[in-house]
């Protein structure tokens, strides 16, 4: 399995690559199901790996233009302060045993893992709908600062707790809502996931015992599938770049929710 894994993690690169996401929600299934790791360290391992990954994609969207240097720190400033209240008090909090009824008991791994799919089957369909207003071709919006701010905290909040990047929530904010172009939403949103992910994982380092060369080998895997990412994103419209984005969560939301539940 552990093959089959550090194959695997070239795909988070490549995810991260093509669409500005979805690199943690290969990550943290990667991390689980194929090494066996325990989901609460798995996310400041995901933490970790995409936020390196995301840097170096950052730096090569920013060379053609495509960050929107206001947009990540508006996002980016409050996303960064909710992770640090999540991953130091909100994390800590949830009980190991989050709910018990007869036989069944609902514990904190399986509770993130089922609060990481819903999200993710949420998230897409927002992407999967076919709308006008969320065309590229759309002018943009005024920029609404409250809105950014409240959707940056939210971003932090899940970053915190399920050790994503956030990708998956932003891009949709960044297309749908700012109506940002889907080259530019994929730049943006790198920086974005780079900024919330290295803080979560530096705020995770005081009680989280590190493997390092473990750690190192799948990042290293996963910045070389960036490179290819962003290489094969050049010969891809952005409007199926949103589109597939939007089936490949809804697909891996699914698989988990039904793994945890009807198959665990």
């Amino acid at each position: 399995m552990d093959t089959l894994g550090y194959f695997v993690s070239i795909f988070i690169g490549i995810s991260l690559g093509l669409i500005g996401g979805g690199g943690s929600i290969l990550t943290l299934p990667v991390l689980v199901y194929l090494f066996g790791i325990n989901p609460v360290l798995a996310t400041a391992y995901s933490l970790f790996i995409v936020g390196i990954t995301s840097l170096f994609g950052t730096f090569s969207n920013f060379k053609k233009g495509l960050v929107s240097i206001k947009t990540a720190l508006v996002f980016g400033i409050p996303s960064i302060i909710s992770v640090f209240l999540t991953r130091t008090y909100v994390l800590p909090a949830i009980p190991e045993a989050v709910l018990s009824i007869g036989n069944f008991t609902l514990t904190k791994n399986i509770f993130l893992l089922l609060l990481f799919a819903v999200l993710m089957i949420l998230a897409s369909y927002s992407m999967i709908k076919k709308s006008k207003a969320a065309s590229e071709e759309t002018s943009q919006k005024t920029f609404n600062y409250p809105l950014v701010l409240a959707q940056g905290i939210f971003i932090g909040l899940i970053t915190g707790l399920i050790g994503s990047g956030g990708g998956f929530l932003i891009i949709p904010a960044l297309v749908n809502l700012l109506r940002l172009p889907m080259k530019t939403a994929v730049g943006t949103s790198l920086l974005i996931i780079s900024l919330n992910s290295l803080a979560g994982f530096l705020f995770s380092l005081h009680d989280t015992a590190i493997d390092w060369i473990f750690l190192l080998k799948i990042t290293g895997f996963a910045i070389a599938g960036i490179f290819i990412g962003m290489a094969l994103s050049k010969k891809i419209k952005a409007e199926r770049l949103k589109l597939g984005f939007g089936w490949f969560v809804l697909a891996m939301g699914l698989y988990i929710l039904i793994k945890e539940t009807l198959l665990h």
